[in-house]
C-alpha cells in the first residue's frame, strides 16, 4: 500500500470516529434537555418506528440487550412522572408485554428529534446544492459499500 492510501484510510477512520462523538454528544445534551437518557430516547424511537407499541422482547432484541434489561428501563420510564410509556399484556400472549408510548413519551421524543434537525437544516444550509449532494452522495455509497462487502453477523 502507499503512504497517501494509508494516510486516507487513517483520516477516514479519524472523521467517521469524531462524527459519531460529536453526534453521541449533542444527542446526550437534547435527550438530557428533554429530561431522557440516550437509552430512554431509543427505547421511544423504536415505539414510534413500530407505531406506537411494541413487545418488550422485540425492542430487547432489536437493542442487542436482554429481556430482563430492557424491563428495568421500561419499568423506570413507565414510572417516570408523567409515565413515558405504558405496559400492558399482549392480546395475542399473554405472557408478553406490549409497551405503549404515552403522549409525553412522543412530545419528548418530538422535542429532541426538532432540535437535532434544526441543527442539521443549519449546518447543510452552509453547503451549495451540488456539495449537498455530494455529501450525501459519498455517505451513502460508503454505507452501501459497508453493507454489501462487511455485512454484520445478526445477533440472538
Amino acid at each position: 500500500m502507499d503512504a497517501d492510501f494509508e494516510r486516507d484510510v487513517q483520516m477516514l477512520w479519524a472523521l467517521l470516529f469524531g462524527v459519531v462523538l460529536d453526534a453521541e454528544k449533542r444527542l446526550a445534551d437534547f435527550v438530557a434537555e428533554q429530561g431522557l437518557t440516550p437509552p430512554q430516547f431509543f427505547v421511544l424511537k423504536t415505539l414510534i418506528e413500530h407505531g406506537g407499541s411494541c413487545a418488550i422482547g422485540q425492542i430487547a432484541r432489536e437493542h442487542h440487550l436482554t429481556n430482563a434489561t430492557m424491563s428495568g428501563l421500561i419499568q423506570r420510564m413507565a414510572s417516570a412522572a408523567p409515565p413515558l410509556v405504558t405496559r400492558s399484556a399482549a392480546a395475542a400472549d399473554r405472557r408478553s408485554v406490549l409497551v405503549t408510548i404515552t403522549d409525553t413519551g412522543q412530545a419528548r421524543f418530538l422535542a429532541v428529534q426538532k432540535a437535532i434537525m434544526t441543527q442539521m437544516n443549519a449546518v447543510l444550509r452552509l453547503l451549495s446544492p451540488q456539495g449537498r449532494r455530494d455529501l450525501l452522495g459519498y455517505v451513502q455509497r460508503y454505507l452501501q459499500i459497508m453493507t454489501e462487502q462487511f455485512p454484520l453477523s445478526p445477533r440472538p
